[in-house]
């Protein structure tokens, strides 16, 4: 087995991999990313982009933070990707409109207008349907309200990962396909992270492998409780005006993205690693659709899509030091929100690698947590 090194090993090449990638870039240090398949292949490339930092899971709560911060970086990243790149990653500010169907939706909405409306930088009002309507005209008749928020926005995924890459490469990073099957450590720091023909030196490993990460905890001898979310989106050609902002309902959204095309989604199936669409997804969905919007019930669809996405066992983000071995890191866990989430995961592993404070709080992230609790 052949042996050769770097400072730093990143493994997993999506939105978490390749933002920790470019910050350690940006502050001079340089690494090796090791991707077993292809730069944001998977969910990092596939992912609808909704950049939506008031709502979720765990907001108000433990991922209110680092959602905005990662809306915070969203911005600064598309300036200057496009400066160091070329490349336009389409992020935008957009409104979104969630709608309330049932008395139980506009109880669920309205009470988290409260804490919404106290968030700098956004502005969120209770509208009722004849307002909501000015915003989207063909909204459903069935609409009893909805809730609008300024101040969030979308970015093309795939194009995000592919101008960090390029933009990291050109600060001295390294991309390389590789399957990762363990590391090497030495009276508790991490020596080497091991492939399956050859070991790659390193004094820090950050493993961000995405639905996949469960793998990595035999190599840490930590468990990481992470198993794999599908979600399916249907893009479909749609007669009329563009929907210009985000139509959400529940788990369901719609909206016009560049590419011309109407983005519809998602599903949240517990189908282990299949990444397969399904014309049962395509129904689904479907059906959400003209429930939001009913003028849309003749679209037809130009392409389905499949992805997985990281979720964990309690929801969280999985974000920081390995506890028991030096230098080794975690990102992963972004569920349906790991693309808004990715620049902030990024930032704090580059902050903790480099040894300085992060910009947002980690403690409710530690990887440590799972350590006694049953999967």
């Amino acid at each position: 087995m052949t042996r050769t090194s770097a400072d730093v090993v990143i493994v997993g090449g999506g939105i978490a991999g390749m933002t920790t990638a470019y910050y350690l870039a940006k502050s001079g240090v340089s690494s090796v990313v090791v991707e077993r398949d292809a730069i944001g292949s998977h969910a990092s490339g596939f992912a609808y982009g909704g950049l939506s930092p008031l709502s979720g899971f765990g907001i108000p709560g433990p991922l209110a933070e680092i959602a905005q911060d990662g809306m915070r970086l969203h911005g600064d990243l598309s300036q200057s990707l496009l400066e160091e790149t070329g490349i336009d990653v389409d992020f935008r500010l957009r409104v979104s409109l969630a709608l309330a169907f049932t008395e139980a939706d506009v109880r669920r909405l309205q009470a988290a207008l409260t804490w919404q409306q106290k968030q700098p930088g956004y502005a969120v009002r209770w509208l009722d349907v004849a307002e909501a309507r000015r915003v989207e005209p063909r909204i459903s008749d069935e609409t009893l309200g909805a809730t609008l928020i300024e101040g969030g926005g979308a970015v093309e995924p795939y194009r995000l990962v592919l101008a960090l890459t390029r933009a990291a490469e050109a600060l001295g990073a390294t991309v390389r396909h590789g399957r990762v099957t363990g590391l090497r450590s030495e009276s508790g720091r991490v020596t080497g992270v091991v492939l399956e023909r050859e070991v790659l030196s390193c004094a820090t490993a950050v493993l961000a492998l995405g639905p996949w990460s469960a793998e990595a905890s035999g190599w840490i001898g930590v468990p990481i409780h992470v198993r794999p979310l599908k979600g399916q989106i249907l893009r479909l050609q749609a007669a009329g005006p563009p929907v210009e902002c985000s139509v959400g309902w529940r788990h369901n959204y719609a909206t016009t993205k560049t590419d011309g095309l109407l983005w519809a989604g998602t599903t949240e199936e517990e189908v282990g690693f299949d990444e397969e669409s399904t014309l049962a997804a395509r129904d689904e969905i479907g059906a959400a659709l003209v429930t939001m919007l009913p003028a849309m019930a003749d679209a037809q669809v130009a392409q389905q899509t499949a992805c997985l996405r990281p979720v964990a066992s309690d929801g969280l983000l999985v974000l920081g030091r390995v506890p028991g071995l030096d230098h080794v890191y975690v990102a992963t866990g972004g569920a349906r929100k790991g693309i808004l989430y990715g620049p902030a995961m990024g930032h704090a592993i580059a902050d903790l690698v480099l040894r300085r404070g992060t910009r947002t709080a980690l403690d409710a992230f530690a990887p440590g947590r799972f350590a006694g609790v049953r999967a």
